[in-house]
């Protein structure tokens, strides 16, 4: 996993793709239920950039339009943030607390996506029960965090700060493609959010294109959407 966050001085380099494997790899090797990734855009802002789920996507996207939550606070302030049970001790965010429970999460743990002093976002870790996630476990994903930082800032030796604000704007545009084909391949389909992505991505590897050009073409409509959506089922 290390390797492949590392793995950024690639031609294609897709960051879009490459955090949405951040979070489907914490989910895999960390005891969680779902994680997300928020980044700040150049005006400071904080965006969703990655999500393993619909459902913490949604929780995401709340979190960062009331400014309120483990995820948000966490960006901020450079520092982890974490509530073992949002239903006892979740009282500092209020609406946040009451979106998890919507989206069936009952523990938090956000991790900053930080070198030195430099914050670029946050590395959200949920699950569905209440209770701490273990240390080594909070360990890794803090250091899988700090891997994917770094490979961000470092992609094409990267000098000056416009052109880190450069790649974490390219992340956000690459997310509204791809928001945009999922929604496409949903409606053709009759699919899930989650489904549509799963037949976006998997196409976008068995063929070998990048996942946001890919998306870009299925807005576009010079993609076939059946090839894409029977690609899933293969």
């Amino acid at each position: 996993m290390f390797v492949e966050l590392a793995d950024t001085l690639v031609a294609d380099f897709d960051i879009a793709d490459f955090l949405v494997l951040l979070t489907e790899r914490c989910v895999e090797l960390l005891d969680v239920s779902a994680a997300g990734v928020i980044l700040n855009d150049p005006g400071g802002d904080l965006r969703l950039v990655a999500s393993s789920s619909q459902r913490v996507e949604l929780l995401e996207l709340f979190a960062i339009q009331v400014e309120n939550g483990p995820c948000v606070e966490c960006a901020r302030t450079g520092q982890p943030v974490a509530c073992h049970d949002l239903a006892t001790d979740g009282q500092r965010w209020p609406r946040y607390t009451a979106g998890a429970r919507e989206c069936g999460f009952r523990a938090v743990q956000a991790l900053p996506m930080r070198l030195r002093d430099h914050t670029i976002g946050a590395l959200t870790l949920l699950g569905t029960e209440p209770g701490a996630l273990d240390i080594d476990h909070v360990r890794l994903g803090q250091a899988l965090s700090d891997v994917a930082t770094i490979g961000i800032l470092q992609h094409r030796t990267i000098e000056r700060g416009d052109q880190v604000a450069s790649q974490l704007q390219t992340a956000l545009t690459s997310r509204v493609a791809i928001e945009q084909a999922r929604g496409v391949l949903a409606e053709r389909g009759g699919l899930s959010m989650d489904e549509a992505f799963t037949a976006l991505r998997g196409y976008a590897r068995a063929n070998n294109h990048r996942l946001t050009v890919l998306a870009v073409a299925v807005v576009q409509g010079t993609v076939d959407l059946d090839s894409v959506l029977v690609g899933r089922k293969a």
